[in-house]
């Protein structure tokens, strides 16, 4: 089948270069005697050289046949889409209390009543703190908040706190700051009950105060 637009590009005593017309054909005229180097590219076709010789006085006919060049490889496919960020979780809070005005030293002095090992009275809960006024007429187990922070104030008593695993004595007007995560324990020391105000901030109130 004849190949049009076919680039026929001649190198050597005479430069041309042309065309193949709806026929599958060029003409090259004037050219001088000698050995020329023909190239032949396209498009659709695959590219092709070869040497041929013109005689003076005689017409040269030079017959060739391409090969159909092959399809150009698909596009890649589109990169996958990013997964969706996952939804973040809202964090949970507790319910709003109300506010509180009160003498941590008169709660404290009606909680002085009674022999058991721990006693505990909300003092005040809403959101995420929750603060307790503690009695420990024992030793109190170690413990740990994986997700609060804690905090102690000594009211009355003394005692001492242990965070892993050393110990360090406390007296009325002492201050502990536990991180979330850190294990701990209260003792009581001395004769009378060891007094405390115990704020966990980081876990929900179950009853707002």
């Amino acid at each position: 089948m004849p190949i049009p637009a076919v680039r026929v590009t001649i190198a050597g005593q005479s430069d041309r270069n042309g065309e193949t017309d709806g026929s599958g054909q060029v003409n090259f005229v004037g050219m001088q005697p000698g050995t020329y180097r023909i190239r032949f590219d396209g498009d659709k076709v695959i590219s092709f050289e070869r040497e041929a010789t013109v005689r003076a006085g005689q017409p040269t006919v030079i017959d060739v046949t391409l090969n159909p060049a092959l399809p150009p490889p698909p596009p890649p496919p589109p990169p996958p889409a990013p997964p969706a960020p996952s939804p973040v979780a809202a964090a949970k809070v507790g319910p709003s209390g109300m506010p509180q005005i009160l003498s941590i030293v008169d709660l404290a002095e009606k909680q002085l009543s009674g022999n058991q090992p721990r006693r505990e009275t909300l003092v005040s809960c809403s959101g995420n703190t929750r603060t307790m006024l503690v009695l420990l007429n024992q030793d109190q187990p170690d413990r740990l908040y994986e997700g609060a922070e804690t905090e102690y104030y000594v009211v009355a008593g003394q005692g001492a706190v242990r965070i892993t695993g050393r110990e360090t004595p406390l007296a009325a007007g002492s201050y502990v700051s536990i991180p979330r995560n850190t294990t701990h324990g209260i003792a009581r020391r001395g004769n009378r009950p060891l007094i405390l105000l115990s704020t966990l901030s980081g876990e929900p109130c179950e009853q707002a105060k």
